[in-house]
């Protein structure tokens, strides 16, 4: 949830982490955003958002499903472990 000027900024976080925007919605001058990222990927989000949104953005997550990684990934890790 962010004021409505921060939907643009807030939707670009989201992309920069491998995030599939699955909806939005706007009410009272705010927006919601909807979406799926990595878990791996949301390590230090908070304090990203908070940063881009003058401190105003705040955000939930749950868990959704497990979902294989890219090959880019499998190799990544392969090569770590």
């Amino acid at each position: 949830v962010a004021p409505e000027e921060f939907q643009g900024t807030v939707v670009s976080l989201v992309n920069k982490r491998k995030g599939m925007i699955e909806g939005s919605e706007t009410l009272h001058g705010y927006v919601t955003i909807n979406c799926v990222v990595p878990l791996a990927n949301m390590f230090g989000y908070s304090t990203e958002l908070r940063s881009a949104t003058q401190g105003k953005g705040e955000f939930t997550m749950e868990y959704k499903t497990h979902m294989p990684v890219t090959p880019q990934v499998q190799q990544e890790l392969i090569a770590k472990h």
